[in-house]
């Protein structure tokens, strides 16, 4: 077991309240399910919607050149492929916790558990995949990952132990970004909340027997703004690089290896780092498409503060989509009208990039170099590149140094 997985393991074992466990057996139970729900929501339901045309028509749309009960088809074997690493995922992530593959009894039942969101988790977490892990993603992370990776060479080039600099990647997601600065010597930590991404993660590092082993097929389904077949069922192979064969070839550095330069925690990130312990521990910190997950981006911007030393870098790369909006939106239809002039359970607030820049200056840091993408280099976020609709981030690029 590599030291980067003793470490997910360690951190697997704190589920100790029924809420927590019951967040976990949903994110278990959703990748159990992947297979019936895609099969059921991508196919079936279109198979039926084409029998309900009229005789003439899905006869003639069924037969060449269109083929369209043969194009379900081959949607089907797309989500068998994609379902096979859920599989893979779900097994991996049973083993981490302890549990079996049959339900048991209370406290450890977790099929069933799975709600409409979780089932959403998994099927984007495994889209993922394409962006973080396939060769044909590079351009995405290239455009993400690549301003950050570059300024903390820039800033730790003079260092002859890379080993020496430590760097936290709070919302680590499936790793690629801890991976990639772990290969240029750093030592790494990686800070993930989410259980989708924690049991994702630790498969395609740890339990990968080889590069490409798998086949993904991550637009499948998709059948919207298509040029082509072929587009909707591009498959890709991930992961593009077996982890821990470019760790080994990786130098030593110092006193460690790569491996045990790559760590895991689980848990909140405002909670874990904002404590004693962890205080000016590290050297930089980078954030990539994580400052926008804040319900309260101060408790962000003190979190990155306290646990940075003293002349530490904070790189950060990423749009402003403010992913509580949406929640506190829905949430607001449900609280009863006395109590929305109110506060909700905990506040929350979305800033501009000229905002968030101030507040970091307000906060003890000095932004040296600051900047918003032109289109040109604008990010795209698990985007086919042949789909008909283009989205893409023009995201906001900062450095920050501790200063106070």
């Amino acid at each position: 077991m590599s030291p980067f997985e003793e470490s997910w393991h360690s951190a697997s074992t704190i589920v100790l309240d029924k809420e927590e466990r019951k967040t976990l057996f949903a994110t278990l139970d959703s990748f159990r399910q992947y297979r019936r729900v895609a099969h059921f929501n991508v196919t079936h339901r279109r198979r039926q919607d084409f029998y309900a045309l009229p005789l003439s028509e899905w006869q003639l749309l069924s037969a060449p050149p269109f083929n369209f009960l043969e194009t379900l088809e081959h949607v089907d074997d797309a989500i068998d492929a994609n379902a096979d690493i859920a599989a893979e995922i779900l097994k991996r992530g049973l083993e981490s916790f302890g549990l079996g593959a049959e339900p048991g009894v209370d406290p450890t039942h977790w099929h069933g558990e799975a709600k409409s969101l979780d089932l959403d988790k998994a099927r984007s977490t495994i889209r993922q995949f394409y962006r973080d892990w396939s060769s044909e993603g590079a351009g995405e992370r290239r455009t993400s990952y690549g301003p950050v990776l570059r300024d903390i060479d820039a800033a730790f080039a003079n260092v002859p132990n890379k080993g020496d600099i430590k760097v936290l990647v709070p919302g680590a997601g499936l790793g690629r970004l801890v991976f990639e600065l772990c290969k240029q010597g750093y030592d790494v930590e990686g800070n993930e909340i989410s259980y989708h991404q924690l049991i994702a993660s630790n498969w395609i590092l740890n339990h990968c027997d080889e590069a490409e082993q798998y086949t993904l097929f991550p637009f499948a389904s998709d059948f919207s703004n298509l040029i082509s077949r072929a587009d909707q069922l591009k498959k890709v192979k991930i992961p593009d690089v077996h982890v821990a064969t470019a760790l080994a070839d990786s130098h030593m550095t110092g006193r460690k290896s790569a491996s045990e330069r790559m760590n895991m925690t689980a848990a909140d990130f405002t909670e874990l780092y904002c404590n004693a312990k962890n205080r000016g521990v590290f050297q930089a910190v980078a954030t990539v498409f994580f400052l926008d997950t804040a319900q309260d981006v101060i408790r962000y911007i003190k979190t990155v503060h306290h646990c940075l030393e003293a002349g530490g870098i904070w790189s950060n790369n990423g749009p402003l989509l403010w992913h509580w909006t949406s929640q506190n939106e829905q949430a607001a239809k449900n609280v009863h009208h006395e109590q929305s002039a109110g506060h909700m359970n905990r506040g929350s607030i979305e800033l501009s990039v000229e905002e968030v820049l101030k507040l970091v200056e307000s906060m003890g840091f000095k932004v040296d170099d600051r900047g918003v993408k032109d289109e040109a280099s604008a990010s795209g976020y698990i985007q086919n590149p042949n789909s008909m609709l283009q989205n893409s981030y023009r995201t906001s690029h900062w450095i920050a140094k501790k200063i106070t």
